[in-house]
């Protein structure tokens, strides 16, 4: 068999076989029933090209308000589908349902990960609080 195609069928890149190394190497012995015995000596160590990541600084969350009476409270649609659906519904039952409290929807502009600077901007200025709609 063609040594490309057997370490191709092992899952062996024949790029990663080191060059001039043979793979495996017979010591020239016999069984008692006249087999030849084939040895791996070689050995190849692998190393993952994705490194290390480092590691994660866990953050609290936010502490609750005491009440939220006389709060505002953003409900914040990211785009995602569907998520304007739900986030309408809870800005209406929180002002039906939570006296005191005033629930405004707000859809960000751009995807998760762009910021829109005018809507946290009016957050801070008139927000207490934040309900983030990211989809599933």
């Amino acid at each position: 068999m063609d040594r490309r195609k057997m370490l191709s069928l092992l899952g062996i890149s024949p790029a990663l076989a080191m060059a001039g190394a043979p793979l495996y190497a017979s010591h020239g012995k016999t069984t008692a029933t006249g087999d030849s015995v084939t040895s791996f000596d070689t050995k190849c160590a692998v190393l993952s090209p994705l490194g290390t990541p480092p590691p994660i600084k866990l953050l609290g969350m936010a502490p609750r308000p005491e009440s939220l009476d006389g709060k505002t409270i953003f409900f914040v649609d990211d785009g995602f589908p569907g998520t304007d659906v739900l986030m309408k519904e809870m800005v209406e039952w929180f002002n039906q349902n939570v006296h005191g409290a005033t629930a405004l929807y707000r859809l960000k502009s751009g995807g998760f990960p762009q910021v829109d600077q005018p809507l946290w901007a009016e957050i801070k200025a008139k927000g207490d609080a934040v309900v983030m709609g990211v989809g599933h």
